[in-house]
């Protein structure tokens, strides 16, 4: 379970124009998971009616990249999450976050990392209730 979690909502995003575009930002996601050497394993966009936007998954063997768009807000919330139980997969979660953000390019952004399921040695005592 251990892993990394970016969490991002970027503001006043100049590619407007792509936060309708279903199949452009399926396109975007799929390939920042490939090129950082990820391992996708699936992946569904619905494009909402106008003035909608578009809500994504890209399924990753390592876990997930999920994005929101809303355009009329000229907005998007992401998340990277990858698991790193065959190895640190980090630097690759960064690497997604930091090509979308470079071809979304919002003007305010708002990240944070989550280090998740550190629960240690499979051999270490429960923790006593406090």
């Amino acid at each position: 379970m251990d892993g990394l979690h970016l969490c991002a909502e970027w503001h006043d995003c100049a590619a407007t124009v792509l936060l309708h575009d279903r199949d452009a930002l399926r396109e975007a996601g799929v390939r920042a998971a490939r090129e950082a050497g990820l391992s996708v394993v699936g992946e569904v966009f619905h494009a909402f009616p106008a003035p909608g936007g578009v809500t994504g998954v890209v399924l990753l063997a390592e876990s997930h990249l999920a994005l929101h768009t809303w355009p009329e807000l000229a907005a998007v919330t992401l998340d990277v999450y990858v698991c790193n139980r065959s190895g640190d997969h980090s630097a690759q979660a960064q690497q997604v976050l930091a090509a979308l953000r470079s071809l979304l390019r919002p003007t305010r952004v708002e990240e944070r990392a989550i280090t998740r399921g550190a629960l240690g040695p499979p051999d270490a005592p429960p923790a006593s209730p406090a």
